[in-house]
């Protein structure tokens, strides 16, 4: 029997991959990210990169917009460029301040011109409208609300004396005399002349507070004068026959003396016609001497005086000081 060759044995080839665990291997075989030296990314890497590159070109642009300030700063105070200067060229500059030279000179004169206009309306001696009142007020001197002061005591007094003193200078009888004699009780009216006369009216009139006599004007024996007169008011003449009277505010009465006599407001001294053309005028004045006793010291005694016998105003609840004046008085010993 014939046998029949055998055939070798395959060898075993390799066993086929399934298609699950190829899409396993593929997944496996994806790159995988690198690390770096300390444990950073190259996606992180490139993203800090990225970063840094925007803050420089930040910078850079901070840079330039400085540089471009300056360089604009510079060429807007000159530019040698277009030759300009603050913005404008020299014939633009020249045409500017030419225009505003015309112009406020224009307004200069313009000005000039009314104020020219105004004051050919004006007079120079008596003012066009008087914000004054018609009606004078009284002042005293000593120039002081209080009069209060030590007889004994020549420091207490002194100021008040050198008010009076310096008051009276221009009623000295050496200038005084210098002076016309006036018709007593008659306004002494001079409209047309244009430098106005004064009338007289001399220290020596107010005899023991002239301060002539007595330098003290009565304090050192504590038996004060106190100075009454009437503001200026151009053109006044009052009616009547004005004087001064002082009441006491207490009740038991107070001795007084008036000088001039009866404390009158003589009309020779009326009207005034302003400093221009009344230069040398002195208004009249009364001088009142409170003739207080032992009983009366160191007690206030509270005075007020008015203009009386004429139409001037004294009982104005406005104006306290309209043709009346109240003042304290106080002596010690």
């Amino acid at each position: 029997m014939s046998s029949s060759p055998q055939q070798p044995n395959p060898e075993p080839g390799p066993e086929p991959i399934p298609e699950e665990t190829k899409e396993e291997a593929k997944e496996e075989v994806k790159p995988e990210m690198k690390e770096g030296k300390n444990g950073e990314t190259e996606e992180e890497k490139k993203e800090e990169e990225k970063e840094e590159t925007k803050v420089e070109k930040e910078e850079d642009k901070k840079e330039e917009s400085k540089k471009e300030k300056k360089d604009s700063w510079k060429d807007f105070i000159y530019n040698p460029r277009t030759g300009e200067f603050m913005g404008r060229t020299a014939s633009s500059w020249g045409l500017i301040l030419l225009f505003y030279l015309v112009f406020y000179g224009f307004l200069t004169a313009m000005f000039c011109l009314t104020m020219w206009v105004m004051l050919q309306t004006l007079d120079e001696n008596v003012p066009r409208r008087q914000d004054r009142v018609a009606n004078p007020g009284l002042v005293v001197r000593p120039h002081a609300a209080e009069i209060s002061f030590n007889r004994s005591d020549l420091t207490n007094y002194n100021e008040y004396t050198r008010q009076l003193h310096e008051l009276l200078q221009r009623y000295n009888d050496s200038i005084q005399e210098q002076n016309d004699l006036c018709m007593v009780g008659e306004y002494t009216e001079q409209d047309e002349e244009p430098i106005k006369k004064v009338c007289q009216f001399k220290r020596s009139m107010l005899r023991e507070c002239s301060g002539l006599s007595d330098t003290s004007f009565g304090f050192a024996e504590g038996k004060p004068c106190i100075i009454i007169k009437m503001n200026r008011v151009i053109g006044l003449k009052p009616r009547g026959d004005p004087y001064i009277n002082c009441t006491v505010k207490r009740d038991s009465p107070l001795q007084m003396q008036y000088f001039p006599p009866e404390g009158r407001l003589d009309k020779m001294f009326f009207p005034y016609y302003g400093k221009k053309t009344h230069p040398d005028y002195v208004q009249p004045v009364v001088a009142v001497q409170l003739l207080l006793t032992k009983e009366d010291y160191n007690i206030e005694q509270t005075i007020e005086c008015k203009v009386e016998g004429s139409d001037l105003r004294n009982n104005d609840d406005r104006d306290k000081f309209l043709g009346r004046v109240i003042f304290r008085v106080k002596v010690s010993e």
